[in-house]
């Protein structure tokens, strides 16, 4: 069995506490102090997540916006430089290749930073179809990326930099931003993987540690606690944000998955997919994304099967026991036929079909 990659934050993650599990080939904390508590520190104050392992890859070159307008569903010509946009790579028959975030860093100049463990095969695809002679380059060794998010995030985080956070709208960024005491300069931009308000910060490596600490330092009077994997996933789940294997795959395409806000399908250029994500938009998805509420006791797990009386209709892609909302829910990608709000599904737990109700999501919307 080959050695686990860590990030450059590993060491930390002993002081805090930190439980590691393998995760797609990396070893990262699953929790600290345990996942609902962290999740409620989360939604309530603030939390600091190492996000490292995830991929970044830098695309540049005179050709580079003609070649991602080619390459990927959103309109990337929308974009200028600070903004951020969150996008998908489809097959040719609408599966996703992967989801992620575009930074406009310049002219001719563009941050992809993708999902950890589709990194090399991202990377892979877009060599694959550069026929623009445009600069792909993965970049990820040289970043640590840290995420800090809860409605307390900016007020910690505003103590150490001179730059006025307040500033940095939803999916824009501010580059460089100093942090008191480091050296480099970081990407600071208003996204995150939560549902609440925060920020990711992407710094170099070498300095990654040396940023956890500060901020840690920064937020200690308001309670900030760091972040596992565990808190991650109940955190974008509530907030109805997809998981790249689940919600989001190679036979699940962006558009059943209710993601079609990012499918531009009338922008100048063909992109791959496009005619199967038109004829998906034009004619319904064959399957939707929907969101469901355990009636009957029970937690409707990851790939339990979904029925519509005795016919199979879908399968459960994320659930869980909300613990902002303390409900079993979960996501189900069922045949369109059932999704309408307020359907009534039995979920196969173990040897009982157990009742459920389909619900609107997002389960979780933060107060603005």
């Amino acid at each position: 069995m080959s050695e686990l990659k860590q990030t450059p934050l590993f060491p930390e993650y002993e002081k805090w506490g930190g439980k590691t599990v393998n995760f797609g080939g990396w070893d990262l904390p699953v929790q600290f102090g345990g996942i609902k508590h962290e999740h409620q520190i989360t939604r309530s104050k603030a939390g600091l997540f190492d996000v490292s392992h995830m991929g970044e890859i830098m695309v540049q070159g005179s050709e580079s916006l003609d070649y991602l307008q080619e390459i990927v569903t959103n309109d990337v010509s929308k974009l200028t430089p600070k903004r951020a946009q969150y996008t998908f790579m489809c097959y040719e028959d609408g599966g996703t290749v992967d989801d992620f975030i575009i930074y406009m860093l310049d002219t001719d100049k563009y941050l992809l930073v993708v999902n950890a463990a589709n990194t090399e095969k991202d990377l892979e695809w877009l060599k694959d179809h550069n026929d623009k002679g445009v600069l792909i380059e993965n970049v990820s060794p040289y970043y640590v990326q840290l995420a800090l998010q809860g409605p307390k995030a900016e007020a910690i985080l505003q103590r150490l930099t001179d730059t006025d956070l307040s500033q940095i709208k939803f999916f824009r960024f501010e580059n460089p931003v100093y942090f008191h005491g480091a050296e480099a300069g970081a990407i600071v931009s208003r996204t995150g993987y939560t549902g609440e308000d925060g920020f990711e910060i992407y710094i170099d490596a070498d300095q990654g540690r040396e940023l956890w600490n500060r901020i840690m330092e920064a937020g200690n009077d308001d309670g900030l606690e760091p972040i596992g994997l565990g808190a991650r996933d109940t955190l974008r789940f509530e907030a109805n944000l997809p998981l790249y294997g689940q919600e989001l795959s190679e036979t699940i395409s962006p558009i059943e998955a209710g993601m079609k806000f990012a499918v531009k399908v009338n922008k100048g250029q063909a992109f791959i997919g496009k005619d199967a994500l038109k004829r998906q938009i034009d004619n319904g998805p064959p399957r939707k994304l929907v969101g469901i509420e355990m009636i009957d006791k029970g937690i409707p797990r990851t790939n339990y099967q979904v029925f519509a009386g005795d016919k199979e209709v879908g399968y459960v892609t994320t659930g869980t026991q909300s613990p902002t909302l303390n409900k079993n829910i979960g996501l189900a990608l069922v045949k369109t036929d059932f999704a309408a709000e307020g359907t009534e599904l039995f979920i196969q737990v173990r040897k009982r079909k157990l009742k459920a109700v389909v619900v609107k999501t997002p389960f979780y919307k933060r107060e603005q």
